[in-house]
């Protein structure tokens, strides 16, 4: 076997390949005597198929199974000899037939990961939020916890208004006709949710209990049932109570609902808890804006096939996310395709991130031990309340190598961001609002 390797590009190489005739002969002979020890013929017994029944009944199946045997044996070979780095099956692009007393050549094209050698990456001038408290954040977080805490009582109030709930029977019919859904009693709707068709909850408002009043829409053009999307409506609604959300009174009692004793308490936390988010989301955004500087000063080229192994962890992570609050992909009109195709720019610069800081890491020497690995396995199971036991299960495999990798690219970050030039500024300085057009 002979191999030729030429570089396409810093992330493909194609490999040129002749097989002599006497190995192409050795495998067609292998072929030949593995399918005559299982050949089911008309007139022979099992095994005894003479050979040349065999090329006029088998010739293309052995000539698939050798083609397949040598390309196969031959690329890996290949992989080995020449340390060739791949990260995904060959495509072959060329192929000549298989034949006996004449040699096998083929081509192939393999994508591989890039050498890459990080640059310029030390002292990076970036700018950074400054963080600033902000009192009004505990008000509103505290009327967001009334509102959930909310309960719902009948009003003493004849007129609905946007806010209440409303308790309705309502019949739908289109052009005279009911249609299927569009019936239901004692319905419960928040009006101002904006959870019922387009100008149904607006006609709602101001309706009196037990007042009965036809209620005309028009469903979107872009309605579920397409035998309704786009057509005008009419339904019948009966008003039967009014009911409207009843806060608490925020007080020491309040905060006790919370697992707090005083509303002290409770402000004290709400303002601990926002400036912990709010620093981790600047923390974030200033390792995002290095990122970007050192890509910027590091021009990497990426296969596509880390660029479709990124896609698809990031199309796993937005199901599981989904999944957990109830949703899908299809509830927001996504497909794979479209997800794929949305994602894309942002797949590619994780991968090239990822490559350049694995890079810099084996450039500085920067590596993550074994201690390091059992302390976070140790948070880990801490803030799951887990047994450790059942996480070191967990992250067992490719599971431990993901994660330590991802240990490295945060230690890695640290220490840029420690030898960077960080300039911190206000969020208004940062990223300046956009002017409204009148």
């Amino acid at each position: 076997m002979t191999v030729e390797v030429k570089d396409l590009s810093s992330v493909k190489k194609e490999l040129v390949f002749e097989v002599g005739a006497e190995a192409v002969a050795v495998e067609i002979e292998k072929a030949y005597k593995s399918f005559g020890r299982t050949a089911k013929l008309r007139g022979f017994r099992a095994g005894k198929v003479p050979r040349k029944v065999l090329e006029q009944h088998y010739a293309h199946q052995v000539s698939d199974r050798v083609l397949g045997q040598l390309i196969n044996e031959t690329y890996r070979k290949a992989l080995v000899e020449h340390r060739i780095p791949a990260i995904a099956e060959p495509t072959v692009v060329e192929v000549s037939g298989v034949e006996k007393g004449k040699s096998l050549t083929f081509t192939a094209q393999v994508e591989i990961r890039p050498e890459v050698v990080a640059s310029n990456y030390k002292g990076v001038e970036v700018k950074k939020e400054l963080y600033v408290a902000d009192a009004g954040i505990v008000d509103a977080r505290l009327e967001e916890m009334r509102n959930s805490a909310a309960k719902l009582e009948s009003s003493t109030r004849k007129v609905a208004r946007e806010g209440d709930t409303v308790l309705i029977d309502f019949e739908g019919s289109v052009d005279g006709d009911t249609f299927a859904g569009g019936q239901a009693q004692d319905y419960s709707l928040e009006l101002g949710s904006g959870s019922f068709i387009p100008g149904f909850e607006d006609q709602i408002v101001r309706m009196k209990r037990d007042q009965e009043k036809d209620v005309e829409v028009t469903f979107p053009e872009s309605y579920g049932a397409k035998e309704l999307a786009g057509r005008p409506a009419i339904f019948k609604v009966l008003l039967k109570d009014i009911k409207e959300k009843v806060l608490p009174e925020l007080n020491d009692e309040f905060a006790k609902e919370a697992g707090l004793e005083t509303l002290d308490e409770l402000r004290a936390k709400i303002a601990e808890d926002f400036e912990t988010q709010e620093k981790s989301r600047i923390d974030s955004d200033l390792r995002e804006r290095l990122m970007t500087e050192l890509l910027e000063r590091n021009q990497i080229e990426v296969p596509e096939a880390m660029v479709a192994g990124q896609l698809d962890y990031m199309l796993a992570n937005a199901k599981g996310r989904l999944q957990s609050q109830g949703m899908s992909m299809e509830m927001l009109g996504l497909t794979p395709e479209s997800f794929n195709e949305n994602y894309r720019d942002t797949a590619v610069k994780q991968v090239q991130g990822g490559l350049l800081l694995s890079a810099i890491a084996k450039q500085e020497g920067i590596s993550v031990g074994d201690d390091e690995v059992a302390s976070r396995l140790q948070e880990i199971a801490d803030a799951h309340n887990v047994d450790l036991d059942t996480v070191k299960k967990s992250y067992s495999g490719n599971a431990r190598q993901g994660l330590v990798a991802q240990m490295t690219e945060d230690k890695v970050l640290e220490s840029l961001i420690a030898e960077a030039v960080v300039e911190e500024v206000s969020k208004d300085v940062l990223t300046p609002a956009v002017e409204e057009k009148e």
